[in-house]
């Protein structure tokens, strides 16, 4: 005999729980389109993408809801029923969770200096992944039949749901991994860096509870809807994990604006340099040209204080000396953007350290 409150009652209550994380995913939408209306075109149509397909979703779970409690009440017969909507709700999750995976193996692919080793297999799971839960949704259809379903074709599902978070796993490890492996080479972002392990822990670890836990109840309980509940759930996690991630790049960057020690050249000396109050960086020493009475300076520094995100450019030096021969260089600073400081770790390391032609 078929358990309601098991079946209907967990159904009814994944619904609710999903519509509320629906809001919140508008929610996540409308701050990012007000923090970000100049974003690349490429975000722009994920975060679309990825609304839009929450919004699908959440119409299916109305749908299938609809379906049981009004068109079929009553009907004992329809107990055992797959609608179509209810098995479309496994095949939209899927194309959604696989954007977002997608989305965080390319912060692993840059974060691993373009690591194709790395990134591939990561790439080739979450392929394998959307192709489980699609043969999954077609056989639902096909079938409409959970009991029929549990017997042919369980391992589907199950499969589908291991790979999700066995990727979920892999990436929460990698990028936490390749985050805590910068804090040595750039020890001046070790704020901005524990920032974002912190980020990418949580995001990974609450989307892997939320496939594990559909997975453990599915292995259990496959004769009841309490599965379905929990997956109808997932799909929110990894919607608003990603959109949270978008929209906390302007919280990631760094304001430590103190002292700091870099590796620069004037006559071929290495110096301390440290950031003052009004754009000014001072020179600790006294650093004059054999030939000459005058300091001699590189024609640009590029690069801001803090090494890294710091959306300064400094550039065209003006040089001043006082009477104990301390050198004191004002710069003109050209604001920038950085739109993922995470992603622009490795990148805007570099570009420090490439000489750059000096500008009129």
């Amino acid at each position: 005999m078929v358990d309601i409150a098991k079946t209907f009652g967990a159904l009814l209550i994944g619904g609710i729980v999903a519509t509320l994380f629906c809001g919140v995913t508008q929610v996540q939408v409308v701050i990012y389109l007000k923090l970000y209306p100049k974003d690349m075109i490429l975000v722009k149509v994920l975060v679309f993408a990825v609304w839009a397909l929450d919004a699908l979703h959440t119409v299916f779970i109305s749908h299938s809801l609809w379906n049981y409690f009004i068109s079929n009440f009553g009907l004992a017969e329809t107990i055992d029923a797959v609608p179509t909507s209810l098995a479309l709700t496994i095949a939209v999750t899927a194309i959604l969770t696989f954007l977002v995976h997608w989305f965080f193996i390319y912060r692993v692919f840059i974060l691993s200096r373009k690591n194709y080793f790395i990134a591939a297999p990561l790439g080739l799971i979450a392929c394998a992944r959307l192709c489980f839960a699609c043969l999954t949704t077609s056989k639902l259809i096909q079938l409409r039949s959970l009991e029929l379903f549990v017997q042919q074709f369980t391992w589907s599902f199950t499969t589908g749901l291991s790979l999700s978070a066995i990727l979920d796993i892999l990436i929460t490890a990698l990028m936490c991994f390749l985050l805590r492996s910068r804090q040595k080479e750039y020890s001046h972002m070790n704020k901005l860096l524990d920032t974002l392990i912190i980020y990418a822990f949580e995001n990974g670890v609450l989307c892997t509870l939320a496939a594990t836990l559909t997975l453990i109840t599915w292995v259990t309980m496959p004769s009841n809807l309490i599965f379905m509940a929990a997956h109808f759930v997932i799909i929110k996690f990894y919607a608003n994990s990603l959109l949270a991630t978008i929209n906390a790049r302007k919280n990631l960057k760094p304001t430590n604006r103190g002292q700091f020690s870099t590796v620069s050249r004037l006559t071929g000396d290495e110096i301390q340099i440290a950031r003052t109050p009004g754009h000014a960086i001072i020179f600790s020493e006294s650093f004059r040209n054999q030939n000459s009475t005058r300091p001699t300076v590189n024609k640009s520094y590029t690069g801001s204080a803090d090494g890294v995100d710091d959306d300064t450019e400094v550039k065209s030096p003006s040089i001043q000396t006082n009477d104990q021969g301390n050198l004191r260089i004002n710069v003109n600073t050209t604001t920038v953007s950085i739109a993922d400081p995470e992603a622009a770790i490795t990148p805007a390391t570099e570009r420090l350290n490439r000489p750059r032609a000096s500008r009129p």
